[in-house]
């Protein structure tokens, strides 16, 4: 690693010359040798395999060998219909994920950066996937670092990593460090990796690796070699597919040996019929619904500010029990605030979060606090003692500089003391910047016709270099006993997990003096304390206790410190005590059925590496947990792609976060997941609804004509009409169920047992006793059809079971809305789609009842005083089922 060694060895080894750069085509050459600085994606689909993806499903292999059926029995008309249903399936389903690889690639645009090169002895600018290893780069603050590279000269450099390490508080870096141990990426001073962020000060690097070189490249490489699961909803439906598959065959069989037996028709005929039973027990609608309703799931997620690249991802949300979120950004907002101040011998709450100057501050009785001139004082040393700037763009505010002094310059405004009148008025003479070493940063102005140092530091430090301590306007001796209390709330704050900052001033008689460190940073006066935390979200809280209540453990897996992780966990609700925390580092020499039991019980994981959350994401997996991963950094990809549903923040998320996770959260929004995870159930909830309303269908079809010919009756649909119910008649609903509201408490339940069938519990019993109901209401109205209403046509019979069977089936679909609610609990018309799709399907039907062209094509005839039977008998599997609803309750 690069990181090791001396400076002059690594230039030698990378052939190029720290002040003059590489010459331009030398840097061509390279670039040609080792490719642009991007890192390529290998595990993108291509169009074939999207295409072999959609056709090799299972229910849709059963279409197929369908249609090759109908085919060979010369129904060119089914055939085609069953092919086009394919086919515009396929279609629906790859222009769904393409509109989805869209909005993800136009997040990743927004993360390009630019570098400042030195090439020929010249600055200038290029792209940054233009980089090679040997150039030389100029870093400032706000950049993003283009590659990983050696630091070859560094002023005062801080850079945040926490797109690697996790760590909110950023790392100071010195070009002088020098080691020859291999240290973890935290501990590299004398290193800068790609994607990280120049937060303060400045520097020169030299590249020593780009792309698929760099540490986030390994990670984004590592990433292809995990092989993508199957989501609960697949399985679920190959298993439909399979007993589907098994009692199509188990139906021709019967059917065509009892027809053989009975001897009643030529083997052909039975042949057909036997067919024409397999094709009705197959509900062709149903992969097209599915897809239909997990389109609009996607297209509602996406409104709701969740993208999710895969259709099948849509109801994995809804099987969550487990959420794995990152702390910095992900559950806090990544913006550092002072929520508490140490002055005058007092303690201040400072009210509000983020960049945003507004709240309150008060004192220990929760009385606002307003005008405390040594308040001011503190906000005055804070805001000119800075190098940040608090930038308001609209509604919203953001800092160009180091967070720990954006905060402060937040904290001043919240009394309307402004970093830029402060500078015009008190400009900066002159300044000693910040070092690691002496652990302060000085800066002198005129105040009142008096020069004044101002001076913010580590408390530690600054207490040792005062004589004097400012309280209610008096200089005072700083006392020993004085200096305990003060060092007593210093660790207070700190067991917060604050991070405190100490502030003074000393007066000047001129600025004729040595302005050095040596002659100014002492005998100081001290002022007082902050303490600030990049704080939760405010929503997150909500959204943790939502997760609770609906039966989803949230785990807290952060590279950042225990203390700070620990404080937010409890703040957030997530933990309780120190018992739930553990560090990352006691994983390192756990078994895998240690850490299985481990995460039964810890919450919080704190100081963690890439490899540990990989860890802890598998041993939840084999708890039988369906785990979803959240985070934004290059160090949580591994973990996200390795989750059942990997999240990515769209914000601050890096592009090797977005392209290993199956959602992104456009909003960088915590409580986002949770409108996510209620999609998720709603959309499972109403595909549970219009496959037991599809199915019941279908077996009744199938039990109305295997009992038809059992009684040695003419078999009561023809093929066209059994197709029409199942592509025209259920459709409509089926599509109107998919769009169902939620039931009432559905986020109060537990998570559902992902290995549980589509079909179980009380929507198996249902279905059961719909299609038995169904079919005994369809076979009565065939009887009296065949014996008394149209005794010499069997074109009415069949118009007799056509229309109750259309009918019974529309009016069940209001029943099928819930197993728990009466239709009269729900609201007849709280779900007006449904009612919509009943009377288009009705209408239709009437359509085919009284159009005579249509008429001859389904072989029926026309009705008038008929209607009164068939309404009669298609309402009781409607009343029936109510009346069940009602007595499973008592």
């Amino acid at each position: 690693m690069d990181y090791k060694g001396s400076i002059n060895e690594v230039v030698k080894k990378h052939g190029t010359d720290p002040k003059r750069g590489l010459t331009s085509s030398e840097a061509s050459a390279r670039l040609e040798k080792y490719g642009p600085n991007m890192i390529e994606s290998s595990n993108k689909k291509s169009i074939w395999k999207k295409i072999f993806e959609q056709i090799a499903d299972p229910m849709v292999l059963l279409l197929i060998a369908a249609a090759i059926v109908s085919a060979f029995t010369g129904d060119a008309i089914e055939c085609a219909i069953i092919i086009a249903i394919v086919v515009i399936n396929a279609i629906m389903s790859i222009i769904q994920e393409g509109k989805a690889e869209d909005s993800v690639a136009a997040l990743q645009k927004m993360s390009s950066p630019e570098a400042t090169v030195i090439r020929d002895g010249k600055r200038g600018h290029v792209k940054a996937e233009d980089l090679v290893p040997g150039d030389i780069v100029v870093l400032e603050t706000g950049d993003i670092i283009p590659a990983d590279m050696r630091l070859i000269e560094t002023s005062n450099l801080k850079i945040d990593e926490s797109s690697l390490t996790g760590e909110s508080v950023a790392v100071e870096k010195d070009a002088s460090f020098t080691t020859n141990e291999d240290v973890g990426i935290g501990d590299r001073e004398n290193y800068a990796h790609s994607s990280s962020i120049v937060t303060y000060g400045h520097g020169i690097g030299l590249i020593t690796g780009t792309g698929s070189n760099t540490e986030i490249g390994k990670i984004a490489t590592s990433l292809d070699e995990v092989e993508d699961k199957d989501t609960p909803l697949q399985n679920q439906l190959k298993k439909l597919s399979k007993v589907l598959a098994i009692l199509v065959i188990v139906v021709c069989i019967a059917v065509f040996a009892v027809g053989y037996l009975r001897g009643g028709a030529d083997l052909l005929e039975n042949f057909m019929i036997a067919v024409s039973l397999a094709v009705a027990a197959i509900p062709e609608g149903l992969t097209a619904v599915v897809t239909i309703v997990l389109s609009i799931g996607m297209n509602r997620m996406a409104e709701r500010k969740a993208i999710v690249k895969n259709l099948l991802s849509v109801e994995t949300l809804g099987s969550t029990t487990a959420i794995c979120s990152d702390k910095t950004g992900t559950l806090t907002q990544n913006e550092m605030t002072i929520t508490k101040i140490y002055t005058n011998d007092k303690e201040y709450e400072v009210e509000g979060s983020g960049y945003k100057p507004e709240g309150d501050i008060r004192d220990e009785e929760k009385e606002v606090v307003d005008g405390d001139d040594q308040i001011k004082l503190l906000m005055t040393i804070a805001s000119l003692c800075n190098d940040a700037n608090l930038i308001r763009d609209g509604e919203e505010y953001k800092i160009t500089g180091d967070p720990t002094e954006g905060a402060m310059l937040t904290f001043a405004e919240k009394w309307n003391i402004n970093q830029e009148d402060l500078n015009e008025k008190h400009p900066r003479i002159q300044e000693i910047p910040f070092d690691s070493t002496r652990k302060m940063m000085t800066t002198f102005h005129e105040l009142d016709g008096k020069y004044y140092a101002m001076t913010k530091g580590a408390p530690d430090v600054i207490m040792k270099n005062s004589s004097k301590i400012l309280i209610d306007g008096n200089l005072i001796e700083f006392s020993d006993a004085k200096r305990k209390e003060l060092a007593d709330e210093n660790n207070d704050l700190a067991s917060q997990a604050l991070r405190v900052m100490a502030y003074a001033f000393k007066p000047l008689e001129s600025l004729d003096t040595d302005l050095t460190t040596e002659n100014i940073e002492h005998d100081m006066v001290f002022v007082g304390l902050t303490g600030m935390i990049d704080p939760p979200r405010p929503e997150a809280r909500a959204a943790v206790a939502e997760c609770h209540a609906s039966g989803i453990d949230v785990i807290m897996i952060t590279g950042d410190y225990f203390e700070t992780a620990l404080a937010i966990a409890k703040d957030l609700g997530i933990a309780d005590s120190r018992d739930q925390a553990m560090q990352g580092s006691e994983l390192n020499d756990k078994t895998d059925a240690e850490i299985r039991e481990i995460v039964k019980t810890k919450r919080i994981f704190a100081r963690v590496s890439p490899e540990n959350k990989t860890q802890l994401v598998k041993a939840l997996q084999e708890n039988d947990e369906i785990v979803a991963m959240t985070g934004d950094g290059v160090n949580d990809a591994p973990a996200i792609k390795n989750a059942d549903i990997g999240i990515s923040m769209g914000i601050t998320g890096t592009d090797v976060a977005k392209d290993a996770s199956d959602m992104i959260l456009v909003d960088d929004n915590f409580a986002t997941i949770v409108n996510a995870v209620e999609e998720g159930r709603v959309i499972f909830s109403n595909i549970k609804k219009f496959v037991s309303f599809l199915l019941s269908c279908n077996i009744a079809e199938v039990l109305i004509v295997f009992i038809s010919i059992l009684l040695g009756l003419p078999s009561p649909l023809t093929p066209i009409q059994l197709l029409w119910l199942n592509l025209v008649t259920d459709a409509f609903p089926a599509l109107a169920l998919g769009v169902e509201p939620a039931e009432p408490g559905l986020m109060e339940e537990p998570p559902r047992d992902p290995r549980q069938s589509i079909i179980s519990g009380d929507v198996k019993t249902n279905l059961i006793l719909q299609s038995i109901y169904i079919t005994i209401a369809v076979l009565a109205a065939y009887i009296v059809g065949l014996k008394w209403i149209f005794p010499d046509s069997i074109e009415g019979a069949h118009t007799m079971v056509f229309a109750t069977l259309i009918t019974s089936e529309l009016l069940r679909a209001f029943s099928v809305r819930s197993t728990k609610y009466t239709l009269k609990e729900l609201g007849f018309t709280t779900n007006p789609n449904l009612i919509k799709a009943v009377l288009l399907s009705f209408s239709l039907l009437l359509v085919v009842m009284y159009v005579p062209v249509l008429t001859e094509l389904f072989e029926i005839v026309s009705f008038t005083w008929e209607w009164i039977p068939v309404l009669i008998l298609s309402l009781i599997p409607l009343v029936l089922g109510e009346i069940g609803k009602i007595v499973r309750k008592k």
